[in-house]
Formats: structure tokens, sequence, C-alpha cells
């Protein structure tokens, strides 16, 4: 008998792992709405007309594809399927595809709801997206992503904002991080300052890699792209750029000063970083030049968050996109937005340890059932209990005490409600407390107010 298996990249969750899952998804919702974003829900599969060439080449490859069903083969000739050209065939095959991220169905879907909505339009969505990346640690082919987008207004007031949103979340989770930024516009005034403003692209690309290839790889693949010996040599002292905030804008200022796109960028940075400056954040922030974020939509302010106590990829991520949606036919409508990567996070809470017990402790209080007329009685005290907001549960079978006090330690229930002959003879509850060991006889009303 062949065992069963499920595709590489993807994983099932346990009661416990989701109730951890859960805690993530229910402090970065809470965050939100503290911060004023509403929900939406955007479908697993778009039109692959959608996704393709939002995402640069190398996020094209990473699509999954899905193959149309009925007759596939209809309209494709003998030659054509000889060919085995992929990309030709796959475009003949499948129409539609799984989401890469949350960012282009959302844009999608501003342009045909433009109607209804009124802008600025502050979004927040929690799904599934899907990647045909190489499985590794940290990095799967199906996860969640929580996003928060704010479309249709210019103020970089908005950038502020979802930089406290981070701040705000990680603080609730007890996790130290490092916010880094960047801004497009700094890089393309780099790319202009080299002598190579054609090849931005692949200067982001590149150096977006430093942290996980090294100098002397970036380099090597910046050369591979056409990049001149000369450019290179310029663009050493820029990506390696140290010291405080401050003192990196200063420098920039200098190192760009013939680009206009340029000093833009370092105007917006100065900004967002002053303005936050003032409000407090209990993380650092960090001007980091090597951050570019290699997908093709961002036009200003870039950002990702590192874990300072685990070494794991960056765990948020986001940026300003000024002409997303001017793909599908809704040009002028500027948006900025953050994702939060709640698997990594997942993974960042349970090295760590910080997850709050009740946040996996689900069933409060379980009650023994010792036979017909205890178990009837336990079910109108759980009419009580469950109504006062307590999770609670009846053992279902008449068996032996251990193996039913062996079930509440198997899920950490703190609480067992015992109700014998005694019990049953005076309407009260024997309340054991599982840590301590102790037990107390209590009425149904005084069993809600200790728990």
């Amino acid at each position: 008998m062949i065992k069963p298996s499920i595709p590489k990249g993807t994983r099932d969750f346990s009661p416990i792992e989701m109730a951890k899952r859960n805690y993530i998804f229910n402090t970065i919702r809470e965050v939100y709405h503290l911060y004023g974003f509403h929900q939406i829900e955007t479908p697993a599969m778009e039109n692959l007309s959608t996704l393709m060439g939002k995402y640069g080449e190398e996020g094209d490859k990473l699509l999954f594809k899905i193959q149309n069903s009925g007759d596939c083969f209809r309209g494709i000739s003998d030659e054509e399927l000889l060919s085995r050209d992929v990309a030709h065939l796959s475009a003949k095959f499948c129409e539609k595809g799984l989401r890469y991220d949350l960012t282009v169905p959302f844009a999608r879907f501003v342009v045909m709801h433009r109607e209804e909505i009124t802008f600025p339009f502050k979004r927040y969505q929690i799904q599934p997206v899907w990647r045909a990346d190489r499985p590794q640690k940290g990095r799967y082919r199906e996860f969640y992503q929580c996003d928060a987008d704010v479309v249709g207004s210019d103020s970089l007031l908005n950038e502020v904002e979802l930089m406290q949103i981070v701040d705000t979340v990680f603080k609730r989770f007890g996790v130290r991080v490092c916010i880094k930024i960047n801004n497009r516009k700094i890089l393309t005034g780099i790319a202009e300052i080299i002598g190579e403003a054609e090849r931005i692209v692949d200067i982001t690309v590149a150096i977006d890699k430093l942290d996980k290839i090294g100098l002397d790889n970036v380099n090597a693949e910046l050369r591979e792209k056409g990049v001149s010996d000369e450019a290179i040599a310029k663009l050493q002292p820029i990506i390696l750029l140290s010291g405080s905030n401050d003192e990196k804008l200063t420098t920039l200022k200098t190192v760009l000063a013939g680009s206009e796109t340029g000093l833009k960028g370092v105007e917006e940075t100065e900004f967002i970083l002053h303005t936050l400056a003032a409000l407090n954040l209990q993380n650092t922030i960090e001007l980091d030049l090597t951050l570019a974020r290699g997908l093709n939509y961002y036009t200003g302010a870039i950002f990702e968050v590192k874990a300072l106590d685990v070494q794991i990829g960056s765990i948020t991520g986001g940026g300003r996109y000024d002409n997303l949606t001017g793909v599908f036919g809704l040009p002028g409508v500027s948006g900025v937005g953050i994702s939060f990567g709640a698997d990594r996070i997942y993974d960042v809470l349970n090295q760590l340890e910080l997850y709050p017990k009740e946040a996996v402790n689900e069933t409060q209080l379980l009650f023994i059932n010792f036979g017909e007329k205890e178990a009837a009685f336990a079910m109108q005290t759980l009419l009580q209990v469950r109504a006062a907001g307590i999770r609670a549960e009846l053992f279902p079978d008449t068996c032996k005490m251990k193996k039913q006090m062996s079930y509440a330690n198997a899920h950490n229930i703190p609480f067992v409600a015992i109700v014998g002959e005694s019990e049953l003879a005076e309407g009260k509850v024997m309340l054991k407390n599982m840590t301590t060991g102790e037990q107390t006889l209590v009425t149904p009303d005084e069993l809600i107010k200790m728990l």
C-alpha cells in the first residue's frame, strides 16, 4: 500500500499549530482594524493575463499555471506539440494561474470595483498564495500573506502609518526586529550616476541578493548582465555605505547631486525617517541601500523587516507602487502596502517560544463522564458555562477516569470538573486545577466565577 503524501513545499497543520497560526492572524487583524483598514478577499486563481508580466521575468517563472479543463489539445497542431516549446504550449494549455501574491489581485480588484470604492481605500487581506519555488527552510510553495494597502493617496503619511503598524504588530508578538527602508528612486538615481540607467532592473535584482549570496557573487551577476566594470566599481562604496540614517542621507545628497530622481528619493526617505523618529518606535528603523525588493512594480519607498534574534529571511516587506493599476487600464492610482509573512513569523515565534498560554490552550474545562445521570447534569452545566464564554467540553465516553484525565493532560486543559454521585446529590461540581492538583467543591455559578 502506497503511503499518502503531500506536495513538496506544503504542510499539514495540527490543532495546536492552527491555534498558534490563528494567534498570528488575529493579532495582525486587530492591528489592521486599529488603523482603519477593511478586509476583502479575492479568488485563489486569477486569469494568467492578470498575473503575467507583473513580477519580472523571475517571478513569471514561479507562477503555478492551471491546465484548462476539457479538451486542452483543441486548436493545437501536431507540430506545436512536437516542438516541446513549454512557454508557447503553456500559453495555449493554461488560461488561469494560482495567485503569486495579494497585491496584483488587489490592483485588479480596485480597477474592477472602482465605482464602488471611496478613495483613499485602506484594505487588508489574509489569504494563501502559491509560488513554484524550490522549497527550503523558511520558504514554502504555499504560504499565507497578510497584506495591508492604501490606494488613491500620494501622502507619505501612509508609509509612516504602515511602519507604525509593523512596529505595533511585532511589539505585540514580543519579537525584536529591524525595519529596513530604501527607495526605488534612490536606486534609479544610483543607476543613472554610474551610467547604467537602462539596467536598473538587473542592478536591483542583483543587489537585493547581497545578504544571501555576498558581494562577489552580486558583482559577478552584474557583469553577467552586461554592467561595465567601471560602473560596478562606482557602485561598491554606495551599496556598502555605513553610518547613521542621517549620515547616509547626507552622503546620498552629495553622491546623487546629478540625479533629480535620486534626490527625490532621498527627500521622501528623509521625511519618513524624521516623522517616525518623533513617534518613538520600539524597533529600530534603518536606511539600507542594498534593499531592492526585486519586484518590478515598486516606484517609491520599499520596506523589509528582519528578526534580530532568529536567523531567517525577511518576515515582512512592501513598498509604494505608483503605476500598478495602470496595467489594468486605470492610470494615476498610487498605492503603498506591506505584507506580513505569516509562515516565517510562525517559525520565529516557535523558536523564541513567544506564544501566550491562552493562545494555544483551546479548552479551559473538561467534564469527566461517569455515566448517564452525571453526563445529563454536566450537559446542563455546560450550557451555563459556555454561555459565560468559557470553552468547555464533556468527555463523550464513559470509561476509566485515568483515560479521561490523560485526555485532559494531552490537550493541556487546565481545569477538570468531576461530577460523581455525591456531587450530583448536592447539585455541585468538584473542580480540579490540573496544574496544582487542588480540588474545590463549587456550585455551577461559583465555577463560572472562578474561571
